[in-house]
């Protein structure tokens, strides 16, 4: 008899903050079909983003990596033959062993980020880590810009629910174009217009798919937001729309904070950020007139070099106002800190050793091209081995990257899903698991829900979760008996983190499928304090301190201003590079995930620039010519768009298109820096200075392609 299709569930994986719960096809063939969110999920609410909807396309991808492989050609030419896993994960273990007989347990970094969220399959890597005092990694790629301004003004990581928009007046999305990266935001923001006539004002630095739905849709020049915010800030205590009641119970520094602002006028702010006088002043009377008004503060405008800054600029404007008072006021960046999960168990905390280094995960190129610094003061990298990330592609400054990747000294064993630009490189190419085809659990950043991902199907041929990977190099390694994490099934490790963390164990949580761990409003709303020294909101940063709580500092926070203010440390045009270069995200890619399905690929088309018409006439370039772009990391060939909606000046590239989609394979990374912004690090992957150029001829159309960037295939 024909087995019946099922609907399982579970939970997106991917790095997004919205974390959507899933409903899923289960097919009779074993395979996955149909992807729905979850319409009993009051956050998800049937809404999920069209490539996760097609999520099947990329399970049942034919391109999946099934075997393990070795490579029998020249490192980066994708020249693989399939082996056993035995064979495979002795040879891993080999390298990693060799590696630290030459240079010390420092010699090898286990390389990941979250091409899954789950908190075994991303986190398992540190237990691994831990017992051999491998190299540390410090994790800025992504979080370490918006946290810092952020926590320096809040004390800690968390916000509103953003279900309360269901009650706003006024909801700014700021640095987030949540049509492309968070479509449930958008899908709360547009109920809460069309059922109480909620005004939505977007901020960003292109007319992207969200700020054509906003009623106030503010471009900007890229890392000028602290100027808006500070703009705004004056308008508030000028027009008394400062709360000062509020101000006197729950913030620190109102006095210093209003003289400070006195002088950075909305004239001031228009100047710098290339917005109207009249913009601005619409902007700060919408939020003065609307406490209820609530701010959503992504990612993206803290990918500059004052990223941090600005993020505690924008900060201040719930404070000022008063809007944390209210139900549908204040704001949220993210609410990672809601859950106290205690990880001891998937991370092996007790054998942390805190004098092992730390490598800063967006300093790859550096590090394995020797630099000092990068290497924090220790010796060469030899040992690579990477999970659940794809740094050839989304690593800044490429180039460096590739040099280093290249290495005939540096072992690379990578375990993946596809044969990515970073399998490539490998010495060992290990084929992963999908997250339907393993137990785990997840937290939202964008929401309040922890939710469980139970295992669904079987993977497919040989593939491997990370967390059998990981245990499978525990015993080669000689450390099995080091850590009980080693010798745990997943689904006992989760159960018992469940339980350590005060929630209900695996088992219950599967039946439930999530928890909903909303905070009260009070305490969600800092009206119990913030979680600072004295209980209230710093307007004036203490920068120093932020970097005395961290292992490894950036920059010499004297430097950075106390109080909120437009600070010129961005990557600055000028007359050799007369452009500002940003690369945004695309809709249908997610990082480099989903860059291998047909439907993705199609849709995004080949690599493309935006550019101000009157740009592409001063270029004496046209719609659809191909222009080289360039600065002192590199240089890359793309399609000219002409867009109105991006300020003269500007240059946006929504990514992550393949490196091998690039002519010479070389993907928009090549011109992104790869040097840490202050106060604790971060990829400033939205802050560069580049020339352009429109392609004239073909000899000069293709330059020497890097030939270690073919495809890759397998040797039979």
């Amino acid at each position: 008899m024909t087995k019946p299709l099922r609907i399982g569930h579970s939970a997106c994986p991917h790095d997004c903050p919205s974390t959507c719960a899933l409903d899923i096809d289960v097919m009779p063939d074993g395979l996955i079909g149909r992807v729905r969110g979850a319409r009993d999920n009051t956050y998800t609410d049937g809404v999920i983003c069209a490539k996760v909807a097609r999520y099947a396309e990329r399970a049942n991808h034919p391109d999946r990596l099934l075997h393990p492989l070795r490579r029998v050609g020249p490192k980066g030419a994708g020249q693989f033959e399939r082996c056993s896993w035995d064979e495979a994960l002795d040879r891993v273990a080999e390298g990693l062993i060799e590696a630290e007989r030459r240079h010390g347990s420092e010699a090898v970094w286990p390389y990941f980020y979250a091409g899954t969220m789950g908190l075994l399959q991303r986190d398992g890597i540190h237990r691994l880590r831990h017992a051999k005092r491998y190299s540390r990694q410090g994790e800025t790629i992504c979080i370490a810009l918006p946290v810092a301004g952020w926590v320096v003004g809040h004390g800690k990581r968390r916000g509103v629910d953003p279900r309360e928009m269901a009650k706003s007046d006024v909801i700014v999305l700021w640095g987030t174009n949540a049509v492309h990266t968070q479509v449930n935001v958008m899908a709360h923001a547009t109920r809460a217009r069309k059922e109480r006539g909620a005004r939505i004002v977007a901020v960003d630095i292109y007319r992207n798919a969200t700020l054509e739905q906003a009623e106030l849709p503010l471009v900007i020049r890229p890392g000028t937001d602290a100027a808006l915010a500070c703009g705004v800030l004056h308008i508030l205590f000028r027009d008394g729309h400062a709360d000062r009641e509020y101000l006197w119970r729950y913030a620190s520094g109102t006095d210093e904070l209003e003289d400070h602002v006195r002088s950075r006028t909305p004239e001031w702010a228009a100047a710098i950020t290339g917005l109207s006088v009249d913009e601005i002043e619409a902007f700060a009377r919408l939020v003065g007139e609307h406490p209820r008004t609530l701010l959503r503060l992504g990612y993206g405008f803290s990918r500059s070099r004052n990223g941090a800054m600005s993020m505690h600029a924008a900060c201040c404007i719930p404070v000022v106002t008063g809007a944390w008072q209210h139900e549908g006021g204040g704001a949220l960046q993210s609410n990672s800190a809601i859950y106290d999960i205690d990880k001891s168990l998937i991370v092996g905390r007790e054998l942390l050793d805190r004098t092992t280094r730390i490598i800063d995960m967006s300093c790859i190129g550096p590090a394995l091209t020797g630099d000092a610094i990068a290497l924090d003061g220790g010796g060469p990298v030899s040992a690579l081995f990477i999970q659940n990330t794809n740094p050839v592609s989304v690593a800044p400054d490429q180039r460096l990257v590739k040099r280093g990747i290249s290495r005939d000294d540096l072992f690379v064993a990578v375990h993946e899903q596809f044969m990515t630009e970073t399998a490539r490189y490998a010495d060992v190419v290990l084929p992963a698991a999908m997250f339907t085809e393993y137990e785990d659990i997840y937290i939202s950043s964008g929401q309040t829900h922890l939710l469980a991902g139970p295992k669904l199907v079987d993977p497919p041929a040989e593939c491997r979760s990370n967390h059998w990977v990981i245990r499978e190099l525990a015993a080669r390694l000689g450390i099995a008996d080091a850590h009980e994490g080693f010798r745990l099934e997943a689904p006992e490790i989760l159960d018992r983190t469940l339980r350590a963390s005060g929630f209900p164990g695996w088992s219950e949580l599967v039946e439930r499928r999530w928890i909903d761990c909303a905070l009260p409003f009070e305490k969600a709303h800092f009206l119990d304090g913030f979680e600072t020294s004295d209980g209230r909101f710093q307007f004036a940063a203490d920068w120093a301190g932020l970097q005395a709580r961290s292992e490894r500092p950036v920059g010499d926070a004297s430097t950075m201003p106390r109080l909120p203010d437009y600070w010129r440390i961005t990557e600055a045009a000028d007359a050799r590079h007369p452009f500002r270069l940003a690369t945004s995200p695309a809709r249908n890619f997610l990082n480099s995930t989903f860059t291998e399905t047909p439907t993705s690929r199609a849709r995004e088309g080949g690599p493309k620039v935006l550019v101000h018409p009157s740009d592409l006439a001063s270029l004496g370039a046209h719609d659809g010519q191909r222009l080289r772009l360039g600065n002192a990391r590199g240089e890359v060939i793309v399609t000219a768009k002409a867009f109105d909606g991006v300020l003269p000046g500007v240059l946006i590239v929504e990514s992550i298109t393949p490196n091998d989609h690039f002519e010479a394979g070389e993907g928009i990374n090549t011109l992104t820096g790869a040097d840490p912004a202050p106060p604790v690090g971060g990829a400033a992957f939205h802050d560069n200075a580049v020339w352009a150029r429109p392609v004239q001829s073909e000899d000069e159309a293709t330059p020497r392609r890097d030939e270690s960037e073919s495809a890759g295939h397998v040797v039979a």
